[in-house]
C-alpha cells in the first residue's frame, strides 16, 4: 500500500500516527514521553521535521541567530577518564597543555562579542585562578560578554577545593562572568553515567548548578551528548528533565544537540548520520516548547547538515567559535573557524534571514538584505 498522506496547513504527513500529535503541537499542548520516543522512531522524517520547522517559525520567524564569539579552552589536563573524551590529558603527556591568562587576552579582540570557556578538570589550579581569567577577560575587554564554566567544572571546585556552587557562582559574577555554557550534561542516565563517566557530576548535581545559577541571575543553555551509546527512552528523559527545570527556572536560552565524535574512542562502529542529527533536532524542538531556542552546531554537525537543520527547527548556529579544541580533538572535520560572511552565507542558502546577536541574545544586527 502507498504511504497514507495527512495534510495539515504547510505540514504534510506521509505517518499516519504523527496526526494526533501534529494536533497536540498545533493546539499547544505538551507532548508526552511516549511522544517522544514515537518522534525519534517515525520513519517519516520529512514530515517530522516539517513540525519542528512550523514551531520554529512561531517561535522566531525566518530569524537564524549566530554570534561573533570565541572558544577558549585553557588547558585539557584533567582528573576525569570519561570514555567518550578525545580532549584530556594527564600532566605530563606529550599533547598536555596549559595556558597563561596572557596567551588566554592574546586571542581575544575588539571584534568578539562573547568568550565561551570550557577546559579540563585540572588538579592543581587553585579556584582563584579561574576567577583572575574572568576578572583578566573583564578588565581588558570590557565589551566582552563572558561564558565560562559548566556545571561539572562548578560542581569540581567543590569536590577538589571545597567551594560551593553559590560561592562559586557569586564570585566568577562578581569578576565579571555573564552566563554559563551548557556542557558537561551529557546524558541524564544512572546507566550511562556509571559506564561512561562516572566522575563526573550527575544528572541530579547538573540541574541543581544550573537551578542554583539561574536564581542567581546567570541565564545558560543546556546540552546532550547523542549518538552513542544512549536509548531513545534515554534521549526523552534527558529532554524532559531539561524541560521540567525550565518550567520552573526560566533560565535556558538554548538547547544544543552535541554529536558524538568517534575519534579513538569508538563507542560505536559509526558515525550517527546526517539523518539523526536532523531527528534529534526537529524532536528537541517539538519537545522543548518552553526553549526560546534550539542550535544546530555547526562543528559537529558540520556545515551542511547545520544548514539543513535550519529548516528543522534550529534557529541559531553558534558562531564563528576561534580555535575550538574539544571536538576537533575528536576527529571533528569541520573547519576550526568560520567567518561572519560563512555564517551569514549558510543562514541564507537555507533561505533564512541571518541575526547577529551577542551572548544574551541581544540583537545586534538583522542581515535582511542582498549583501553582509
Amino acid at each position: 500500500m502507498g504511504a497514507t498522506l495527512v495534510e495539515a496547513g504547510e505540514v504534510i504527513l506521509r505517518d499516519p500516527h504523527l496526526h494526533p500529535i501534529w494536533e497536540k503541537v498545533q493546539a499547544g499542548e505538551r507532548l508526552s514521553f511516549e511522544d517522544g520516543v514515537y518522534l525519534l522512531r517515525t520513519s517519516d522524517l520529512l514530515g517530522l521535521g516539517q513540525m519542528a520547522h512550523w514551531v520554529k517559525r512561531k517561535k522566531s520567524g525566518e530569524y537564524v541567530y549566530f554570534v561573533i564569539n570565541r572558544y577558549i579552552n585553557p588547558t585539557n589536563i584533567c582528573v576525569l577518564s570519561c570514555k567518550f573524551c578525545d580532549f584530556a590529558a594527564r600532566k605530563g603527556d606529550p599533547h598536555a597543555y596549559e595556558m597563561t591568562i596572557e596567551e588566554i587576552l592574546d586571542l581575544l579582540n575588539e571584534e568578539i562579542r562573547e568568550v565561551h570557556i570550557v577546559g579540563g578538570h585540572h588538579p592543581d589550579w587553585p579556584f582563584e585562578h579561574y576567577v583572575e581569567i574572568v576578572r583578566s577577560i573583564r578588565r581588558a575587554f570590557p565589551h566582552i560578554q563572558i561564558k565560562a564554566f559548566t556545571a561539572a567544572e562548578i560542581d569540581y571546585f567543590w569536590r577538589r577545593w571545597k567551594i560551593p556552587p553559590e560561592e562559586a557562582l557569586a564570585r566568577l559574577k562578581e569578576a565579571g562572568l555573564d552566563t554559563m555554557p551548557g556542557g558537561g550534561a551529557e546524558v541524564f542516565s544512572d546507566r550511562l553515567h556509571k559506564l561512561l563517566f562516572p566522575g563526573k557530576a550527575d544528572a541530579d548535581r547538573w540541574l541543581e548548578i544550573h537551578r542554583i545559577a539561574h536564581r542567581m541571575g546567570i541565564r545558560s543553555n543546556a546540552t546532550m551528548l547523542y549518538g552513542h551509546l544512549e536509548t531513545d527512552e534515554e534521549r526523552i528523559t534527558h529532554l524532559l528533565k531539561l524541560r521540567e527545570l525550565q518550567d520552573e527556572t526560566g533560565g535556558f536560552f538554548t538547547f544544543i544537540p552535541l554529536e558524538y565524535q568517534l575519534g579513538t574512542t569508538r563507542l560505536v562502529q559509526r558515525q550517527a548520520s546526517p539523518l539523526e542529527g536532523l531527528r534529534v533536532i526537529a524532536t528537541s524542538r517539538l519537545m522543548l516548547d518552553n526553549f526560546p531556542h534550539i542550535e544546530a552546531y555547526w562543528v559537529m554537525l558540520g556545515e551542511a547538515t547545520a544548514a539543513i537543520a535550519l529548516n528543522f527547527g534550529a534557529d541559531d548556529v553558534n558562531g564563528t567559535l576561534g580555535e575550538e579544541k574539544i571536538a576537533h580533538a575528536a576527529g571533528a572535520p569541520s573547519p576550526v573557524q568560520l567567518k561572519r560572511e560563512e555564517l551569514i552565507r549558510m543562514i541564507r542558502e537555507a533561505r533564512k534571514i541571518p541575526v547577529e546577536r551577542d551572548a544574551l541574545y541581544t540583537v545586534l544586527r538583522v542581515y535582511d538584505g542582498g549583501t553582509s
